[in-house]
């Protein structure tokens, strides 16, 4: 118990002095910016629909250049390598992002951002770079998950495991449905969440809890004590 009571001291302590400095403190803590949903959690309040995103990328003798297709609201970018397409008899290739206006939730899946369709007018050679924004109001997703079509079978291509805050990254060879989620079968990461998996006010106060609980058998002992101590003076 006496650990918990300093872990929370610790932690409670931290969060006043990071209330304290500056704003650049935080950086790298949140999201840039609100997340865009096609179907927004009851928590997210006022809501703007996502974006899509379209590129044009050149064909110089044969080769396409290194590119980055993306959103115009920054929650999906795909980065191409030099030659990453078959672009034989092409001088360009177009790539386009979309956001699905539906919300799919394949069964032994809980997605957590959107669904978006990638799309291109040439297929890859090489492996792409995909990276997601998700929310803070979800729990972390564990996989990005791919589809030919938005009805499935849907299939985990994995994840990096280093990404920026509120970002998972994988790679593909193959256009269509993406999205970033995790196994429902299984508890959701980061365990209980409340706005979007923010866990350590609830360890907090559950700890603190514990101290408070803790301390009371021993306040009404005292007390008790205290008081037959008082009546064996008054007898005196």
């Amino acid at each position: 118990m006496r650990r918990a009571a300093l872990l929370a001291v610790a932690v409670t302590a931290y969060m006043v002095a990071a209330w304290m400095v500056a704003p650049g403190f935080y950086d790298g803590f949140g999201p840039v910016q609100p997340y865009n949903w096609t179907c927004p959690p009851p928590q997210a309040g006022a809501n703007l629909k996502p974006s899509s995103g379209h590129l044009d990328i050149k064909v110089i003798g044969g080769v396409s250049d290194a590119n980055s297709a993306f959103s115009n609201d920054g929650q999906v970018v795909i980065g191409f390598l030099p030659g990453a397409f078959d672009s034989t008899g092409k001088t360009t290739i177009s790539v386009d992002v979309t956001p699905l206006p539906t919300c799919p939730q394949p069964a032994g899946i809980r997605f957590v951002t959107n669904v978006y369709q990638i799309t291109a007018s040439a297929p890859l050679v090489k492996s792409a770079n995909l990276v997601l924004r998700y929310s803070n109001l979800e729990p972390a997703p564990t996989d990005v998950y791919f589809a030919s079509d938005p009805a499935g079978p849907w299939k985990s291509i994995g994840a990096a495991q280093q990404a920026q805050p509120f970002t998972i990254v994988t790679t593909t060879k193959l256009f269509g449905y993406f999205a970033a989620g995790y196994a429902s079968a299984s508890s959701p990461p980061g365990a209980v969440s409340v706005g979007g998996g923010q866990t350590l006010p609830i360890v907090v106060a559950v700890l603190i809890g514990l101290v408070v609980l803790a301390g009371i058998p021993l306040a009404i002992l005292r007390r008790r004590q205290s008081h037959g101590e008082a009546e064996e003076e008054g007898d005196v």
